[in-house]
């Protein structure tokens, strides 16, 4: 997996669109602090193919978090958000009530 860094974070919101009618494919909680986060949606640099993205977030202070039955039915049209606040990143998800702060956000693209 690779860190996905502060400096790295428009860019890589904007290559995946935000991840915008995209698909919430799973989560789970690694730990009381650490969560596992897939998600797909379509990659700019391979032609708009569509891919998975795990995302690994470790260190969370704070989150709100959905049973894994009801995020199938997240209305993921307006996509996620991905902020960072100089000491915390913020993972979120527009339309929806779903979010975890953590210190560290990693990720690994896989098939779709």
């Amino acid at each position: 997996m690779k860190p996905l860094l502060t400096k790295d974070l428009t860019v890589f919101l904007k290559r995946f669109h935000h991840f915008k009618n995209g698909h919430f494919k799973h989560f789970e909680v690694l730990s009381p602090t650490q969560f596992k986060v897939i998600l797909t949606g379509q990659d700019d640099s391979r032609a708009f193919d569509w891919v998975s993205v795990e995302f690994e977030l470790t260190g969370a202070s704070s989150a709100n978090l959905l049973e894994n039955s009801k995020l199938s039915l997240i209305d993921m049209e307006d996509g996620i958000n991905i902020s960072h606040n100089g000491t915390d990143f913020a993972f979120e998800l527009y339309n929806s009530t779903f979010f975890i702060e953590c210190k560290t956000i990693k990720y690994q693209e896989g098939a779709f």
